[in-house]
């Protein structure tokens, strides 16, 4: 990872796309199991468990969210 997808990475991190967090995105409850996994520039996932379901899942974080990480990232 280069130096702005580390900086996007905590910026995430500081967001709550943390270990432990619960948050409810795409209309449905999760449970956060991973940092942030950055695939290119608009392209970061995150690992989840689907509260309901209990099944594990990558959701993509949504772009909006990304954007407005990098911004204050930088």
């Amino acid at each position: 990872m280069d130096e702005q997808q580390v900086r996007l990475c905590k910026r995430l991190k500081g967001l709550g796309f943390t270990p432990g967090n619960q948050m409810k995105m795409y209309g449905l409850q999760f449970e956060v199991v991973s940092e942030p996994i950055v695939m290119g520039d608009d392209l970061v996932f995150v690992d989840v468990t689907e509260k309901r379901s209990g099944r594990p899942r990558r959701v993509r974080i949504p772009l909006p969210i990304t954007n407005m990480a990098r911004q204050t990232a930088a």
